[in-house]
């Protein structure tokens, strides 16, 4: 049997298990995104419609078209990176070079000029909604690849994703509490305050420095790794036909193609209630951003899930507790705004309505950080699988197909929070909970529960993935043997 070529090698082997330091340096770059994301799906669309008057519909039309074209992106710069030589490796350059980029845009799309006509601040809202996003992706591509690179170890992949929704969780608590408590509070003239569009110029300061600062930190941070990851023995031009070729093989993998297959239903359902997310506090919940800033406070079960993980996944296999947290919070969400709707929970003017609704966002967010460690963990190994089908080390193509499938259907969802605001809801702009039409806050609650029930499809389709702890370790097995004996893939 010929011996093939070494397509990626490490320059220096690790020994031992990766520092804890490591795992903290790479979880700092989880806060960009997290920062962005929690930006978005907050205020950009209520920031659009219900003060610069936009309708809702056009909005989301206009950030659909955004995530469309960034996703096309996606595959291109996960090709790109896997066969990237520089002295940064296959990954650092991007990130560095994104940085810049990415905090103008943040600034600009909060920052419109005054006076712009609504034509005008559609065509504004493309411009910066596709620049902010294209260059989070030239920096979350090449940053998601690290992770699997970093460990082959079934459990210590789980804990390196453990300690960067830790640290995404902490960083967004600090962060939320920060915006709700200084830059929207409420006033006389704006309640709530984030109906006052004198803080989003504030806002979009804030937020741009805050995503550059902690994306050169991870960067600089984690510069250190880069003997220890793989790198092509040969750099590879960029091919558009290539990459095509590339990012369509991974379907051929069927546990990727499960999973791809579920994030592409749950992206559109999950963009659709996180696009309702600030409407559904504001105006069925009647919350303030005096009480808003308490929801940090949810960051605790971030903390319990990072103290739970590593017992339960001692007991249980991935995919059992990723359904397992999904079919609970699904359960969770839908009976509380039933109890709502029943009466059985306090008025919006009891503070016991708070308590209530603050503890049940730690154990909400405690099964959101399971469902993401699980998922992404097990992205990890599939990418283990392609390696011994294939003999190709591919995390930039699965980190982008990933990211491809998360872009440009949570834009349709997004597309459908408008639509549903305009055409179900009938929420005219520029209202505030004092003026809220009748039967438009029920009529909310309504939707957000229907498009939930939607779950229970991607929810099935999970429960076709195959492998197991057992399976995995096979792959290791089979994987090391190969590199040993120098054997080529079947």
């Amino acid at each position: 049997m010929t011996q093939p070529e070494i397509i990626f090698a490490r320059a220096r082997e690790r020994v031992g298990r990766l520092p804890v330091s490591s795992k903290f340096y790479q979880a700092l770059g989880g806060l960009p995104d997290a920062f962005k994301t929690w930006a978005f799906n907050t205020f950009l669309l209520l920031y659009y419609n219900q003060i610069l008057g936009l309708p809702a519909s056009w909005v989301s039309l206009v950030l659909m078209l955004a995530l469309a074209v960034d996703a096309v992106t996606d595959p291109m710069v996960g090709a790109w990176s896997d066969g990237l030589r520089s002295r940064f490796g296959r990954r650092h350059g991007m990130m560095y070079a994104s940085i810049l980029p990415l905090g103008l845009s943040l600034f600009a799309i909060f920052n419109p000029p005054s006076g712009l006509s609504h034509p005008g601040l559609v065509a504004w809202l493309a411009l910066f909604a596709i620049g902010a996003r294209v260059a989070m992706t030239f920096f979350l591509i090449p940053w998601s690849a690290l992770f699997p690179e970093l460990t082959d170890d079934y459990a210590e992949r789980s804990e390196v994703l453990t300690w960067r929704y830790l640290v995404s969780g902490a960083g967004t608590v600090l962060f939320t509490v920060a915006v709700w408590s200084y830059i929207f509070p409420s006033s006389a003239r704006f309640t709530p305050g984030q109906l006052n569009p004198q803080g989003y110029p504030i806002f979009a300061l804030v937020l741009s420095l805050s995503v550059m600062a902690a994306a050169l930190l991870t960067t600089a941070l984690t510069q250190r790794e880069i003997p220890y990851l793989r790198q092509p023995a040969v750099g590879t031009r960029f091919s558009l036909r290539l990459t095509l070729r590339d990012t369509l093989g991974t379907l051929r993998n069927p546990d990727f193609r499960i999973l791809f297959i579920g994030l592409l239903l749950s992206s559109t359902i999950s963009g659709t209630l996180g696009a309702l997310d600030i409407y559904m506090m504001t105006y069925f919940w009647g919350l303030t951003p005096e009480q808003l800033r308490w929801f940090a406070i949810g960051g605790i079960g971030g903390i319990i899930a990072f103290a739970l993980i590593p017992a339960l996944q001692k007991r249980l296999d991935k995919k059992h507790l990723l359904i397992a947290a999904m079919m609970i919070s699904l359960v969770n969400g839908l009976a509380f705004i039933g109890m709502r709707f029943a009466g059985v929970l306090p008025p919006a003017d009891d503070p016991w309505l708070l308590r209530i609704l603050l503890a049940n966002e730690v154990f909400r967010i405690a099964l959101a950080f399971v469902i993401g460690v699980m998922f992404v963990s097990m992205i990890a190994d599939t990418i283990d699988a392609q390696e011994l089908h294939s003999g190709r080390r591919q995390e930039g193509v699965f980190s982008a197909a990933i990211s491809f499938a998360n872009k440009a259907i949570s834009g349709l969802g997004i597309l459908a929070a408008g639509i549903l605001l305009d055409l179900m809801v009938r929420l005219p702009p520029g209202v505030t909970p004092a003026t809220l039409p009748p039967g438009a806050a029920g009529r909310l609650g309504l939707t957000v529960m229907a498009v939930s029930l939607l779950y229970l499809l991607p929810f099935w389709i999970a429960s076709r993935y195959s492998i197991s702890r057992a399976r995995h370790r096979e792959i290791l097995y089979a994987l090391a043997e190969r590199r040993t004996a120098g054997l080529a893939p079947n």
